[in-house]
């Protein structure tokens, strides 16, 4: 007589999947094949999740003993596998608690709503808006908690910051994607600025441009949030291989607002012939 499968032998054997994790989850997020099996590319968006789950857990931990618990909203949600993990390992067992997934395309709005509901993640919300739509929206609480953007392309990362600036989120967690703002603006002024200063020899090339704006939209970022009242600390989310965009920001509310980081931000914003972006992308 065949012998029945463990149960242990029935989950991947190289993923280390946590207590309670459910496989049928991954399986719908078609990270997983009904046969248990994962491809090189679920492989590393799981890999990048568990790991900006560790940050963010902790944060979690910090806002259990909240009477309804802690709201996360997360911006760009795409097909939510953050906002659904996050669910599955942490909110689902707490009992209480809120996830807002944010995002534009309405096709995926839907499949997420539909998820949530065959699963019973009855505290998950789908929201087709823009992030600054969100902002105003009667949808989501005055106040959250926590606002995530993994990968949120270009400006809508900045989006998410502001999102979290009027909501006086405690806790922003920032993968930020495809940073090209600053790389238009400052190709726009090239050959002004090289006669300006010899700094600009550092963009004068098209991919220095673009590495160049990149590098310098993260710091402005961290420098704005510095200013606003945030402790920010700025690592590495995964291992370079896994992804190119592999800047993660970390930024706890503490009231403590940086006149120094509001100085830097608006001297580097002068050095580099970005002025327009006072009082548009940066109000202080």
């Amino acid at each position: 007589m065949s012998k029945r499968p463990s149960a242990a032998a029935a989950k991947p054997l190289d993923l280390d999947l946590r207590e309670g994790q459910s496989l049928a989850l991954l399986q719908e997020l078609h990270i997983l094949t009904r046969e248990g099996k994962l491809n090189q590319d679920s492989r590393r968006k799981l890999k990048q999740v568990y790991h900006l789950f560790q940050f963010i857990e902790k944060i979690l931990h910090e806002l259990a003993d909240s009477p309804t618990g802690p709201t996360l909203a997360d911006h760009g949600a795409g097909k939510s596998y953050l906002g659904f993990i996050i669910y599955d390992l942490y909110f689902k067992a707490l009992g209480k608690g809120m996830i807002y997934g944010i995002e534009t395309r309405s096709e995926l709005v839907a499949s997420s709503q539909a998820l949530a509901q065959r699963l019973g993640f009855d505290r998950m919300r789908f929201l087709n808006l823009t992030v600054a739509e969100s902002a105003l929206s009667d949808a989501l609480p005055e106040r959250i908690d926590v606002v995530t953007a993994l990968h949120a392309c270009d400006t809508a990362t900045d989006d998410a910051l502001a999102f979290g600036l009027q909501k006086q989120a405690r806790y922003m967690v920032l993968v930020p994607c495809c940073q090209a703002e600053l790389a238009r603006e400052l190709n726009k002024n090239k050959a002004l600025n090289l006669q300006r200063t010899p700094l600009a020899e550092l963009w004068r090339h098209p991919l220095h441009t673009r590495e160049m704006g990149s590098q310098l939209t993260n710091v402005l970022r961290c420098l704005y949030l510095e200013a606003m009242g945030y402790q920010v600390t700025v690592t590495e989310l995964v291992g370079w291989e896994h992804s190119m965009k592999n800047e993660l920001i970390l930024a706890k509310y503490t009231g403590q607002k940086k006149r120094s980081a509001a100085d830097r931000l608006t001297a580097l914003l002068q050095e580099f012939g970005l002025q327009a972006l006072l009082g548009q992308r940066f109000v202080l």
